[in-house]
């Protein structure tokens, strides 16, 4: 009876003029789309018309997912968990079967970072980074960076950064920045000829402007980061050529130790998140004298940070208020947090963990508006596993 229905639904929404059939589907998330491809020939080839895809891949440009990668065992199929706001639901992207051929049995894998349909993945054993292109199945391998082979712990994730290149282009670039005898530097591969191109950053000597709230065609990356200075590099993203500010924070810093990107809460009241140039402060404590000796903490503030026009120094944008932090605070143990900027909206995730529980928080800041919001995400069970791997990407396009 239930497959007679649903047939009859299938036959129903064909009847609808394929004007609003084309305006239905393309709003749907990819993997809703491909399943619908399995259903109805006529639904087929609306979804394989080109018209279809280049207005697809066109508006899915301002869509964000939020990708995480969770392990139990290393004998266990990798499978990334995506969403997107379009759908009420997280997706597995399976690409265990496409890592096979590279990946060496019990190799230890940590998910870096995505960029439309690349995933970028170190493996932590042979110590290499290998590439994914979850649409047309291929992986590669990247040579070892002039810095030679590197563990899964020498990534920063706000030092690195994947940019994938033209849609049908298959070519992507990946930057990141370190500090090489004292001097910050930049490492940038390019897919299309396999090389990696090592330049020292300039310093801003002349004051320069560096950053503009309203400009994406620099991109950002930290090679340091302290409790009271930093050190970005700012690429420019027309020549390529890249410069060093160096913001210095002078807000007020509480007694205690700084965490930067990862926290213990029996022993960190303050944590750092690093992103594209802006810095995110959540502030926390204990609620009470037994949670302090078991060191369980809640969220009690957060800030957003950025750089100011010379770069030198860190400026406060925005505080959440109190009334939306009371929606999602929860007691944590263990917090970690990734951050990005794209289109004028800061997004931010914050993981944490309370007796092997992982809790999501999903915030953005919307610059022209002045707004913070706070975005529910489904259920995502992470029970007894361990999280390898947080980001955010742009939409995965048809090509």
């Amino acid at each position: 009876m239930e497959t007679r229905r649903n047939s009859t639904t299938v036959v129903g929404f064909t009847l609808l003029p394929s004007e609003l059939i084309h305006y239905i589907i393309i709003r749907l998330a990819l993997p809703d789309i491909f399943n619908l491809k399995s259903v109805n020939k006529f639904i087929t080839s609306v979804i394989s018309d080109q018209d279809f895809t280049r207005d697809y891949n066109h508006q899915i440009k301002s869509s964000t997912w939020l990708f995480v990668y969770k392990k139990r065992w290393h004998r266990d199929p990798v499978v990334v968990h995506g969403y997107t706001r379009s759908s009420e639901r997280w997706f597995k992207v399976v690409i265990g079967d496409i890592l096979k051929p590279v990946t060496p049995p019990g190799e230890d894998l940590y998910f870096l970072t995505a960029s439309g349909n690349f995933f970028l993945f170190a493996l932590n054993c042979s110590r290499e980074v290998i590439s994914v292109n979850f649409m047309t199945r291929v992986v590669k391998k990247i040579p070892h960076s002039p810095l030679g082979p590197r563990g899964t712990s020498s990534w920063r994730r706000s030092g690195i950064k994947l940019l994938a290149g033209p849609f049908d282009s298959g070519q992507f670039r990946f930057l990141f920045a370190e500090m090489v005898d004292h001097n910050p530097t930049l490492f940038e591969y390019d897919s299309r000829t396999n090389k990696w191109k090592t330049t020292i950053a300039r310093e801003n000597v002349v004051n320069q402007s560096c950053i503009n709230g309203k400009d994406e065609n620099r991109t950002l990356l930290s090679a340091s980061n302290g409790a009271r200075r930093s050190v970005v590099i700012s690429v420019d993203n027309v020549t390529n050529e890249p410069m060093v500010v160096r913001p210095v924070f002078s807000g007020v810093l509480e007694d205690g130790e700084l965490a930067v990107g990862f926290s213990w809460g029996s022993v960190i009241n303050r944590l750092h998140v690093y992103g594209d140039g802006h810095m995110m402060i959540v502030r926390s404590g204990p609620e009470s004298v037994e949670d302090a000796n078991r060191g369980i903490r809640v969220v009690k503030g957060v800030e957003l940070w950025g750089l100011s026009p010379s770069g030198r120094q860190w400026a406060i944008i925005s505080k959440v208020q109190n009334e939306l932090i009371d929606e999602f605070k929860k007691p944590y143990a263990v917090m970690m947090g990734c951050l990005e900027k794209r289109e004028g909206t800061i997004r931010a995730i914050l993981m944490s963990n309370f007796d092997g529980v992982w809790d999501i928080i999903w915030l953005s800041f919307d610059f022209e508006k002045s707004i913070w919001a706070w975005i529910p995400i489904p259920e995502f069970k992470m029970d007894g596993s361990n999280m390898a791997g947080v980001t955010f990407s742009s939409g995965l396009t048809m090509t």
